[in-house]
């Protein structure tokens, strides 16, 4: 507001009580423009950041005046070796040095080691790396020329590193090794309960299972629950006529009801 007074022009002040601003829609206006440019600038920044970092990066290898070329076990493998490790990091490219390699593709060499599960590594100046190994632990014989680990998985170990006497012997599809260890158990109780000892597990790719008790004796189960077939086993075994000079080769328990046997001449 302004007025004149004696040919001067005044001007008078007006506040806003309340503390409003006096142009709203400037306001609105202004603040439209900010959510629209805040996306952008976060966006600008990130890039930067990953400019900067891979910028950093590559200034910092030129820091490296060594490769990595030795390493420590921080733990005591069962069945790794130096050896194994030296020629798992040798494959494929040089090792970078201490700024230049990526711990990820360490690790990837370590893993394609096949009896290892899981590993950790860490970089120490200037040219050294700390491993941490963890291995699969073998609990039973797959498919006569791999192992089985206690979590299901198949791998392989030259079985000159380890003493496989007393292994469950199972066999299958390498997909259903989980499961096979999984029943193992569960029939191995089963028997017990019956006086019995189990030897092995096998299952085809049609899910037919056979089991071979520790006497020699084959079970053919087929398919579905084997407890009831296991128990008309145990009810018929008294009752099986065996010839002289034969022993009991196989029991056929794929039948509704009863059993077919199957003899072999005693060695």
């Amino acid at each position: 507001m302004s007025f004149k007074k004696n040919n001067q022009v005044f001007a008078k002040i007006v506040k806003n009580p309340k503390g409003l601003a006096l142009n709203p829609n400037f306001t609105h206006y202004s603040l439209s423009i900010f959510g629209f440019i805040q996306p952008l600038i976060i966006i600008l920044c990130i890039i930067l950041g990953y400019g900067l970092y891979n910028g950093e990066t590559k200034w910092l290898e030129g820091f490296d005046s060594t490769p990595i070329k030795s390493f420590a076990i921080t733990n005591q493998p069962q069945f790794t070796n130096d050896a194994d490790i030296r020629d798992a990091l040798l494959t494929g490219f040089p090792l970078k040095g201490y700024f230049g390699q990526e711990i990820k593709e360490v690790e990837k060499r370590l893993l394609a080691i096949p009896w290892v599960n899981k590993v950790i590594v860490r970089k120490i100046w200037p040219d050294k790396l700390s491993i941490t190994l963890f291995e699969h632990h073998p609990v039973a014989l797959w498919n006569n020329n791999q192992l089985l680990s206690d979590e299901g998985i198949v791998f392989n170990l030259p079985f000159d590193r380890i003493n496989k006497a007393g292994f469950p012997i199972l066999s299958g599809p390498n997909s259903e090794g989980k499961r096979v260890l999984d029943a193992w158990w569960k029939i191995k109780q089963d028997l017990i309960v019956r006086h019995l000892e189990l030897k092995s597990i096998t299952v085809d790719k049609r899910d037919s299972w056979k089991i071979t008790l520790s006497d020699g004796i084959i079970l053919l189960l087929g398919r579905g629950e084997w407890i009831p077939k296991i128990d008309r086993f145990v009810k018929i075994f008294p009752q099986i006529n065996i010839p002289d000079g034969k022993v009991i080769s196989y029991v056929d328990l794929r039948y509704k009801y009863g059993a077919a046997v199957g003899f072999v001449t005693r060695k």
